[in-house]
């Protein structure tokens, strides 16, 4: 069973050569809302966050995988699990696909399923949650329809052009077999 294959994307670990792809997406200031950023990142300091992307979740609590078309192996976007706890069986989880182009295809929806299926199966997680903006509908649409669901809301969480705005926290229960 090949837990980071599917029909369309497959998932793989961050390589050296993802320097560039990494380095446009961490410094395009339209995903700096969704990723919690506020500085550009220079190639320097990515260079060596892909030296440690080799590190174990159970050490940095974190993991970064690369999302690519099955057919020609083209990056487009990343999944992150991101605060493991291994005790308390829980992960959070992010995803953005880069380029508008490459969105509306399957290509997130596969990759969230697949990263769900390998962190209930690998990592053994008991559920994983989205942090989602209150006006990011296509995050929401997307999580909803693979079985997340609203759990709570964190209001003015994030400072917004005018003011501040909510953050939705959405979960997946993995149904363990008894």
């Amino acid at each position: 069973m090949k837990t980071l294959q599917g029909e369309i994307i497959l998932l793989r670990a961050l390589e050296h050569s993802d320097l560039d792809f990494l380095y446009k997406l961490e410094n395009d200031e339209s995903v700096w809302e969704v990723s919690n950023t506020s500085t550009p990142y220079s190639k320097y300091v990515l260079k060596q966050y892909l030296d440690n992307a080799h590190r174990d979740i159970y050490d940095v609590k974190q993991l970064r995988l690369v999302i690519c078309t099955s057919t020609d192996k083209k990056a487009i976007g990343f999944v992150d699990l991101f605060d493991f706890e291994p005790k308390h069986r829980r992960v959070g989880v992010g995803i953005v696909i880069f380029s508008e182009t490459d969105r509306n295809k399957g290509y997130a929806s596969e990759a969230l399923q697949l990263i769900s299926k390998y962190a209930f199966t690998h990592l053994k997680v008991h559920q994983l949650y989205a942090n989602i903006s209150e006006d990011n509908n296509v995050s929401i649409q997307l999580f909803e329809k693979l079985g997340y669901t609203l759990s709570g809301t964190k209001k003015d969480w994030l400072t917004a052009a005018k003011g501040f705005k909510s953050e939705l926290l959405y979960q997946l229960i993995h149904e363990e077999e008894s």
